[in-house]
């Protein structure tokens, strides 16, 4: 159970932390996040029992690279819709020879500035990347996306699937709900684990009872209006403001 961060900010990090979610997630592909306030959310979110991951803008080492140098250990990337590009995002999470990551060591947070030992050679070992699936490519791709190798998990993305599949900003229509139920039942039997993003818990539970392992219950930003918008609406009506 799990909630997407997407306000880029530590304090309404750590106030997810404490609310009892397993996971927490920084958004670096929308919102305005960016390697630092996702460093602060981290630093925030550090002290307290829940898992940290952060969203990728994208698939490049440039995207990539300053999350891991961060001290992130679990990143997401988007879009991801053939074996050949996931085989590549693995390899950004690697140090050379088996990868691409670039190399600095003494300057970055993740080694403790230096002081982890073996830093470059135990790290692979400490990471886990999810790939996100949400276009008609990545689900045509689903069976091969899920036998790469470094791939940990596999996560459904339904509003930009919606928008694939021809039903833009319409994530409960039948015909996408049916895809992400095939998608789920395919990742289940291939024993990969499988995420997806909710709106609200009757969804979430209903997911999870598909074979769904973590879940995004909701964001902080979408949390945040709803509540606020609910609040002033009881106050005027409380108060007869018309």
């Amino acid at each position: 159970m799990g909630l997407w961060l997407t306000l880029g900010s530590a304090i309404t990090a750590e106030i997810g932390a404490t609310a009892g979610f397993d996971w927490l997630l920084a958004d670096g592909e929308h919102g305005p996040n960016d390697p630092l306030t996702i460093t602060e959310q981290l630093r925030a979110a550090g002290q307290y029992p829940v898992s940290f991951v952060a969203r990728a803008r994208d698939g490049t080492g440039s995207s990539i690279g300053p999350l891991l140098d961060a001290g992130v250990q679990t990143i997401m990337v988007p879009k991801v819709q053939s074996a050949q590009q996931a085989e590549a995002i693995v390899r950004q999470l690697r140090y050379p020879p088996a990868g691409e990551r670039g190399v600095a060591i003494g300057s970055v947070r993740a080694s403790r500035w230096g002081a982890v030992e073996d830093y470059m050679r135990e790290a692979a070992k400490q990471l886990c990347l999810i790939i996100q699936v949400e276009t008609r490519a990545g689900l045509s791709n689903l069976s091969n996306l899920a036998g790469v190798g470094g791939v940990d998990a596999i996560f459904i993305g339904p509003n930009d699937l919606a928008a694939a599949l021809g039903h833009a900003g319409q994530p409960s229509h039948p015909n996408v709900q049916s895809a992400i139920a095939d998608a789920i039942y395919a990742l289940t039997a291939a024993r990969k684990p499988t995420g997806i993003l909710v709106g609200n818990v009757e969804d979430g539970a209903r997911y999870a009872e598909i074979g769904c392992r973590f879940i995004a219950m909701g964001s902080d930003a979408g949390t945040l209006a709803r509540g606020l918008r609910d609040l002033a609406q009881k106050a005027r009506n409380a108060m007869h403001c018309g």
